[in-house]
């Protein structure tokens, strides 16, 4: 996955996600009238949960570099309005008497077998990543530009599925990189402790009494000293040595 000011166009998951909302946006327009959707609330319904999946997968890798805590939680929040959105297409289907293609079928073979290709972008990322999202949508119009409305459902569904997993995958790496790295909160908190810890040096700060580590002065936040500076291992809470500072 290539991080830049775009980074989230290299994403299999958001190119999955916009073919899935131009795909949803066709749905609707060819299917929904005022017949089966007289107040248009279906209708809203699908495409705005279908836009929400590229919106936050793209927001949330867009926050990669300074809150991994909350690139997890708005792609846990595309995922969650797929599971909606899939949920529609299964109603669709069974409102119409209709059931979903088994995972034995052929279709759903057909379907859940084509891969995406890897983007190839080079310095008009906006322009190429656009004709990407296309050609990769054309790969599913023999079901998605079919007249009956139950084979795009499927079609439809199948991906949402589809995408629902691999968003799981991509969460899993996201919480790995944060157990191995820590988030912007923990990277602040270690540069303002190692700029603390040089300060102490330059102070001729004493040796902590338990591990030996230089010590760094602290305010007391409560009980009988507070408001009171204190030196304080420069490895807490790992070492809780203290010193009086005289």
């Amino acid at each position: 996955m290539q991080i830049t000011k775009f980074g989230y166009y290299w994403l299999d998951t958001w190119v999955m996600a916009n073919v899935i909302q131009l795909a949803t946006q066709n749905f609707c327009t060819r299917f929904l009238n005022h017949t089966n959707d007289p107040c248009g609330r279906q209708y809203d319904q699908m495409t705005q949960a279908a836009r929400s999946a590229p919106a936050n997968i793209a927001e949330g890798n867009s926050r990669h570099s300074t809150s991994k805590e909350t690139e997890m939680k708005l792609t846990d929040v595309a995922r969650a309005t797929l599971a909606e959105l899939a949920n529609d297409y299964l109603n669709w289907m069974l409102s119409h008497e209709q059931t979903p293609w088994s995972i034995h079928s052929a279709e759903y073979a057909k379907v859940v077998n084509i891969r995406l290709d890897k983007p190839k972008y080079q310095d008009d990322v906006l322009y190429q990543s656009s004709i990407h999202i296309l050609n990769q949508k054309h790969r599913f119009d023999a079901w998605l530009l079919s007249d009956n409305s139950m084979i795009v459902a499927n079609c439809i569904l199948v991906l949402c599925n589809r995408l629902i997993l691999m968003l799981g995958k991509q969460i899993e790496n996201q919480l790995t990189i944060f157990r191995e790295e820590g988030g912007f909160t923990e990277a602040l908190t270690a540069e303002r402790l190692a700029h603390r810890t040089e300060q102490s040096r330059q102070d001729d700060a004493p040796k902590c009494p338990i591990c030996g580590k230089p010590m760094i002065k602290r305010m007391a936040k409560k009980g009988m000293n507070s408001g009171k500076e204190f030196w304080s291992c420069s490895g807490y809470p790992q070492c809780n040595g203290t010193r009086n500072i005289k």
